[in-house]
């Protein structure tokens, strides 16, 4: 007697079967004169730079899709990512499977509230200098937490949603799973990719922080400082 769940069964392709596929599909859309963005790692790290490892361990504190991100990463290291663009506030790309059409993933991020953008560049004031030392994530731990905390910039889980094309039923499939690692990686290309996508006009953030810290500066400008010696206690302090 045929069972239902049998007949939905299916093996997984292996890792040459998926390489192939994908590399079939980037010459098929070269013919055509599409240009594909993919992901490729090198190696068996996802992430080399502060920003692609900070997005990738804020992912893997989602405990709801824990069981989904071991296969996302194998995905993604088998090279089946093989378009992935960043927009503000989506990502969409493209997943070679089983299939010989590449699934379709489409992941989208909320907007931030001002009034949290806000609070996070108070933070920020005395911290950020210019541009580059942001992008290139050295800065201060106390710095980086406030990026990966609870109320940071990195996206939180219902912060998060996702499509994919293929016919799994699940909450996160293995191809949004490797997407979502792919992420990281094109981070580790341009850190600007994550102010994009979380809809922040990056130049405007490190102007809008700067000059939250002049206003500051210029606010205690008139206000005399205790640890500033006036004259008589210089005069008394050595004794001239």
């Amino acid at each position: 007697m045929s069972r239902y769940w049998e007949e939905m069964q299916y093996e997984q392709p292996d890792t040459a079967k998926l390489k192939k596929k994908a590399a079939d599909t980037a010459k098929r859309e070269k013919s055509k004169g599409k240009i594909l963005e993919p992901i490729l790692i090198k190696g068996r790290k996802i992430t080399q730079t502060w920003w692609g490892n900070a997005w990738c361990e804020n992912l893997e504190k989602y405990a709801d899709y824990s069981s989904r991100l071991d296969r996302g990463k194998r995905y993604v290291r088998t090279g089946t990512v093989v378009d992935l663009k960043i927009e503000k506030g989506k990502v969409t790309a493209r997943v070679q499977g089983r299939r010989k059409t590449p699934y379709k993933v489409e992941v989208r991020i909320s907007p931030m509230s001002e009034i949290r953008c806000q609070e996070i560049i108070e933070i920020c004031g005395n911290r950020i200098h210019n541009l580059e030392t942001l992008v290139s994530g050295n800065i201060p731990e106390e710095l980086k937490n406030v990026f990966t905390s609870d109320d940071g910039l990195f996206p939180k889980p219902k912060e998060i949603a996702f499509n994919c094309s293929c016919p799994d039923w699940a909450i996160m499939c293995k191809h949004v799973a490797a997407v979502l690692y792919g992420i990281g990686a094109r981070f580790d290309e341009d850190p600007l990719l994550f102010f994009r996508l979380r809809g922040i006009d990056v130049e405007r953030f490190i102007s809008v922080t700067l000059e939250s810290r002049v206003e500051k500066m210029l606010k205690n400008v008139n206000h005399k400082s205790n640890r500033i010696l006036d004259d008589g206690m210089v005069g008394e302090l050595f004794g001239i």
